[in-house]
This record gives structure tokens, sequence and C-alpha cells, in this order.
């Protein structure tokens, strides 16, 4: 019995300290999940849950989509911030994301336009930056530094590193760590502490520097992607 008991309250001990660890913002940030429920976001009910203390977004042979849908903050827009999630893609195929300072273009369908920085369980996109709906497409390819300039044209400047020693630091279908710093018209990404992406952007006419948090499910084979400890801190 007493084995029972004690055994019993390390498996107790130990889901508390899961749910401390996912829900405790680091100093400066906050959090914007509260590890029950989609409390502060918004989307499709059927694809979206919690499960697990963690988003999960998936789609099945039996219940698919035609086109890209996301789940999108309802308690706020940003504009300058650092901002840090977690995800894990358990399915062998499937694209995602995050946008940020995007515009919802559908809301009956949660459909969203705008900066995104990509992930996906693939080899290629994960940590690039892509323009979701709008004209502009692969802002930046994975290892770039790019200036799209004040008559928006791209200009590939540097690099921050290789392409495949980035995609050799993801791990598939685990959890990996991703950072988005977006201050004044420079965007950054970052996987497992690699810089992917760095990007100015002068194209006046294109760019954001206002707009909503989504993450995304891509339209597609079925697919499996989850997050957790999602943080963001406002930088002045």
């Amino acid at each position: 019995m007493i084995k029972e008991l004690f055994l019993g309250f390390l498996v107790t001990a130990a889901a508390v300290a899961h749910c401390s660890a996912q829900e405790k913002p680091e100093k400066g940030f906050k959090s914007l999940f509260n590890g029950k429920d989609l409390s502060g976001w918004t989307g499709n009910p059927a694809l979206w849950s919690v499960k697990d203390d963690v988003i999960t977004g998936e789609t099945t042979a039996a219940n698919p989509i035609k086109g890209n849908t996301f789940l999108i903050w309802t308690n706020g827009i940003v504009g300058d911030f650092e901002f840090r999630f977690s995800y894990k893609i358990s399915t062998g195929s499937g694209n995602s994301g995050v946008q940020y300072r995007s515009t919802v273009l559908d809301t009956t369908n949660w459909v969203v336009g705008g900066y995104q920085a990509d992930f996906e369980a693939g080899p290629t996109y994960s940590g690039i930056l892509y323009e979701e709906k709008m004209s502009r497409g692969i802002m930046a390819g994975r290892g770039e530094k790019v200036l799209w300039t004040k008559d928006c044209k791209k200009e590939v400047t540097g690099s921050v590193g290789i392409s495949d020693e980035i995609q050799a630091a993801i791990k598939k279908g685990d959890w990996n760590d991703y950072v988005v710093i977006a201050k004044g018209n420079h965007l950054q990404h970052f996987i497992n502490g690699k810089p992917t992406v760095d990007v100015t952007d002068e194209c006046e006419a294109k760019r954001a520097m206002r707009g909503v948090l989504a993450f995304q499910i891509h339209a597609g084979p079925p697919m499996n992607v989850m997050f957790r400890n999602i943080q963001i801190k406002t930088l002045d």
C-alpha cells in the first residue's frame, strides 16, 4: 500500500511539474495559453483542441480541409515583440507556421494573411519567412539574410547559416523551440537556437508593422501539429 501511495505521489508531482513548467512564462514574457482550453483563441472547433495540456491542430482523412485555416489569438494585436513557442508535428507529413502582424481576411473560415514563420514535417521550409495570401510568397529562404527594398525588390545580402545544418538541428516528430523577433522593419526567426532568416523590410507599400498572431493548419494530407510554451514579450 505504501509503495502504491508513493508511486501515485510521484505521478502527481510529475504532472504538476509539467503543467507548471509549461505555463510559467520567462521573465518579461507573458503566456498566451492557459494550458487547459482555447480561451483567448478562435478557430475551427472541429480542427483545434487542447489535448494533454497542449494546443493541437488536426486533420484526418475523414475530416480534410480545402484551404489553409488558422487558430487566431483574440486578446490583442502585436507590433514589436519577441514570440516564443514550442511545436511538434507528430505525423510524417504536414506544414504549419505562425502568422504575425497579419490580417484576418475571412472570419467565417478563420483565414489570415501576412508574415508567416514557417515550419513543416519535411526538409525544406522550416524557418523561412513566407507571406501568406499576399503577393511576395517566400520572402526569405532558410539561411538567407534579405533586404526588401523600397521599390519592393528582394535582395539577398548575406547568410545566417547553412540550410542543411539548420535542418539537421530540427528534431523530426519531436518538440522544437521557435523564436520570432520583430522590431520595426527587422524580422528574425530562430529554431532550436539557430538563426534561420534575417529580413529587413523597407517595402512600405506591402510591409506590416502591426497585426494578429495565428497558428496554421495547412491544406493537404492528414496532419497533427501541437503547440506549447507560448510566450510573448513586447519590445520598446
